[in-house]
């Protein structure tokens, strides 16, 4: 028996490294209960869920749950609340949707996914575009026109560009000229005889008699470009001008030609979603 001048010595293994003891106390009563939760739980998750590893798989559980049939679950249930929505747009054109304030709030929720999957890997997840690539979605400016009909038109059967080489057609002073006018045009300081040059060239059965292209007869776009403003399809830099004038846009046999081709979606995609996509296309261009 220990006195208070002679404690007991606490029992140990034995064991001792650098002075240090390996005693036999006993753990603490909180963490013993802990360790045999720990393995009660382990057992119950194992018996109840797939886990342990057999020859053909996992052994399936009482529960029977996997990720899989959760994921499931969960389309199913989606698809169960966008059901109604989507029998709607089957048979109600964009216009129409778009009138409907609950019904163009689904299609631009709806289209965010499948945007990302379609659009956005050229014209970017906000559509900002990519400059002497993809235009620009996000701006009121269209080469071939920004009514909901005409977007559905355009991503059911695509758009291509198409503007003739001039390095043939021109002179190469000829084609200096006509750069330095088109450069001149968003401010303002085009010359007469840039004018001029710009008739003869033909340039105006595309892009118009005032140069703003677009809409040319009204509401009829043609796919050519407003040159009097700020906006660039293939860059302002003078080389790149250059290079538009000379070479041209989708232009078979010549090595330079720019590239302007946007495929067509109506194979690939439902109406339903081409509509739901024009919709959301339209709203990016400050469509109402």
């Amino acid at each position: 028996m220990s006195t208070p001048n002679k404690p007991e010595k606490p029992q140990d293994t034995g064991h001792e490294w650098d002075g240090i003891r390996e005693l036999t106390n006993p753990p603490p009563r909180w963490w013993m209960i802990m360790f045999h939760v720990g393995w009660i739980w382990c057992l119950i998750y194992f018996v109840l869920y797939p886990s342990i590893p057999l020859l053909n798989g996992s052994n399936e559980g009482l529960l029977g749950w996997t990720q899989i049939k959760e994921f499931k679950e969960a389309v199913a249930e989606n698809d169960a609340v966008k059901a109604p929505y989507m029998e709607k747009l089957k048979v109600m054109g964009a216009g129409e949707i778009m009138a409907d304030a609950e019904l163009r709030n689904f299609a631009e929720s709806a289209a965010k996914a499948a945007y990302g999957d379609n659009c956005a890997a050229c014209h970017g997840a906000g559509g900002e575009g990519a400059v002497g690539l993809f235009p620009v979605l996000a701006d009121d400016n269209w080469l071939y026109g920004g009514d909901i009909d005409t977007i559905v038109e355009t991503i059911t059967g695509g758009r291509m560009g198409n503007m003739p080489a001039h390095a043939d057609m021109l002179e190469a002073g000829q084609i200096e000229t006509l750069a330095d006018f088109v450069i001149a045009l968003p401010q303002g300081t085009a010359t007469e005889k840039g004018w001029a040059l710009f008739s003869d060239a033909g340039c105006m059965g595309c892009h118009g008699d005032n140069a703003q292209g677009g809409a040319l007869n009204g509401d009829t776009f043609s796919g050519a470009a407003n040159l009097t403003d700020q906006v660039w399809r293939f860059g302002n830099s003078r080389e790149e001008v250059l290079r538009t004038i000379r070479f041209g846009v989708n232009q078979e046999d010549v090595a330079e030609t720019r590239s302007a081709i946007m495929p067509a979606f109506g194979e690939k995609l439902s109406p339903e979603l081409i509509k739901i996509l024009a919709i959301k296309v339209h709203a990016m261009g400050g469509g109402q």
